[in-house]
């Protein structure tokens, strides 16, 4: 027998699979950009989880991200071009520019101010704001709508690169332009680290640590509280450390401080003025579940409250009360959609923040794949106290039947907006005249949004509802995180449910089709003279029924509430079942 013959492959189309693989895809990467990429990330590690924070250092230091540096940074990340291009164009606040024809940037704008144009703001006069501002401010100077930056009790807002402006005019936004201090300052009344600790912070911790105290009794007085979620789905708090607990190790925690919730601004009140009572907190769930590491999720929009968690951090780090898990604090890029606990975990690891389709649930497979415990800050800002004084210090506050303590996030007409620490269950007439002052001078009470943009607007007829978990339900509204706006005689449903609706068009994350166009054809329908109320509400049904997460399911609730409680702003008639009775 002759010998076999060697067989050689031919590659009858060119070079293998394998082989075309080694070839970078994409448009050339340049070495200067390589070198202007490295010098931006610093110290910063090429991890892919990272890759937020990466586009946040060379859009902090360019004040844009040229294609040619994402090019660069896909080949540091060993991630293809297409992957960080879709993370960079998803968030807000990244300004993504492709060269000309010649190969030229265009140059950055020198600044950038942004006029919040969230419902609060527009009520105060963010419209005229936004007109006025580009020609007294010149072309050198970018002037921008954004969504709601979390200062609604200041309306209306603008932000001068990172300062905020508050109740803003075009002579005090050119003073702040003119002055050419641009960052925000660290919030100056807040509770350092040493004042903490010499007032007895971080002593609950140490007696945690220490075995005086078990996960169990601890556990305990969160359930016996009633302590809900306070970030706005209301999941007890107890019952979601069980949960965590009870999954195998490793356990994370993410903490979201990312409300950008309309109307929402309590979590950035404590943050500003006790950080460490919500670090302890944090702390003592990371001790009762079994974390190994937390990671927090800050909004853009808060660049001085993530200057001050930085500097306490440090402080904590330096001189910790007891051994700490490792801390990561992560930097949000402006986008609505991350308040959904899934999507900021999707954010956390460097992707785009879309949810995640439900089984498996957060507290199972969440971050890095890991059992995760996820809260708002504000939820774990209460967890000292309700665990060194007591769970019935917590429960024998309240009104009309309901137990506990609310945060409130009072904005629009009325006299004293601010953060209103209030009894459960009070109604919008209590809180309004006991809590606020008050209707504004002129003004007199004729709807209120009870949860946000999407907790849906009531009538004034509802103002002695109480305000809690589950009780507005009934009106086809929810309170959410309590965010309460609160409209006069002066406005309408109608425009309200406008500004509302082009905000959830322009947030929604695109995934899905029921939300991404039933947002679109949401907005257009209502911004029509004359409402078809037939085809809103089977649009509202489709989306309820269909979209992924609560964005879609509840972005239809502003313009439900006004066919059903409004019909006069309509020229429609009131329909048969409207009002109190047929609610």
């Amino acid at each position: 027998m002759t010998p076999a013959a060697k067989v050689i492959p031919i590659e009858p189309h060119g070079p293998s699979r394998e082989r075309r693989r080694e070839r970078p895809r994409g448009r050339p990467v340049l070495p200067q950009a390589v070198a202007e990429v490295q010098s931006a990330l610093g110290a910063l590690p090429l991890r892919r989880d990272l890759l937020i924070e990466h586009l946040h250092a060379l859009q902090d230091r360019y004040r844009q991200l040229t294609t040619a540096h994402l090019a660069a940074l896909a080949q540091l990340l060993r991630l293809s071009q297409a992957e960080v291009f879709e993370v960079a164009t998803f968030y807000h606040h990244f300004d993504v520019v492709r060269e000309d024809a010649e190969g030229r940037y265009p140059a950055p704008p020198r600044l950038t101010v942004r006029v919040c144009e969230s419902l609060s703001c527009e009520l105060a006069g963010a419209k005229e704001l936004l007109a006025r501002l580009p020609a007294m401010l010149g072309a050198e100077v970018r002037v921008l709508g954004a969504p709601c930056v979390g200062r609604c009790a200041q309306a209306p807002v603008a932000v001068v690169h990172q300062r905020p402006v508050p109740h803003a005019s075009v002579d005090t936004v050119e003073l702040v332009v003119a002055a050419g201090s641009w960052q925000d300052e660290v919030p100056p009344h807040a509770i350092a680290y040493a004042s903490y600790r010499a007032a007895g912070g971080y002593r609950l911790l140490q007696e945690c640590a220490a075995g005086r105290r078990d996960a169990e009794s601890v556990i305990r007085a969160l359930e016996d509280a009633g302590l809900r979620g306070l970030g706005g789905a209301g999941f007890p708090a107890g019952r979601k450390w069980r949960l965590v607990r009870a999954q195998p190790a490793p356990r994370l925690l993410a903490v979201n401080i990312d409300e950008g919730e309309p109307g929402t601004f309590k979590d950035r009140h404590y943050l500003e003025r006790d950080p460490h009572r919500f670090l302890e907190g944090m702390l003592i769930a990371a001790w009762a579940v079994g974390i190994e590491a937390i990671y927090l999720y800050l909004r853009d929009e808060y660049a001085g409250c993530r200057a001050l968690l930085e500097r306490e951090l440090a402080a904590l780090r330096a001189d910790p009360p007891v051994p700490l898990p490792p801390i990561e604090l992560r930097r949000g890029a402006g986008a609505y959609i991350c308040g959904e606990e899934s999507a900021m975990i999707e954010s956390i690891e460097g992707k785009r923040g879309m949810p995640r389709l439900r089984p498996p649930y957060v507290a199972q497979v969440g971050l890095f794949d890991r059992p995760t415990l996820e809260h708002n800050l504000e939820t774990l800002y209460w967890v000292r106290d309700l665990v060194e004084r007591g769970p019935e210090w917590f429960t024998r506050e309240g009104r009309h039947g309901r137990q506990g303590l609310r945060s409130f996030s009072v904005s629009g007409r009325v006299k004293q907006p601010g953060v209103k620490w209030a009894p459960a269950g009070i109604t919008l007439r209590e809180l309004v005249d006991e809590y606020c002052g008050g209707m504004a001078e002129g003004h007199e009470l004729y709807a209120f949004l009870p949860g946000g943009a999407s907790g849906g607007i009531l009538p004034a007829r509802f103002a002695d509802v109480p305000l809690d978990f589950d009780t507005l339900q009934p009106y086809g509204c929810f309170i959410g995180s309590a965010a309460v706006i609160v409209l006069s005689q002066h406005d309408r449903a109608v425009d309200a449910a406008r500004n509302l609706m082009r905000f959830f068009e322009s947030e929604s994350c695109g995934q899905c089709t029921p939300c991404r166009v039933g947002t679109a054809k949401a907005r257009a329908l209502i911004e029509q003279p004359q409402w078809d109320t037939a085809l809103l509400e089977e649009l509202s049904q489709a989306m309820r029924d269909a979209s992924i997460c609560g964005l879609g399911q509840a972005a239809p609730n502003p313009i439900d509430c006004v066919i059903r409680y409004f019909p006069h702003e309509l020229g429609h008639p009131p329909s048969a079942g409207g009002g109190m009775e047929g609610a």
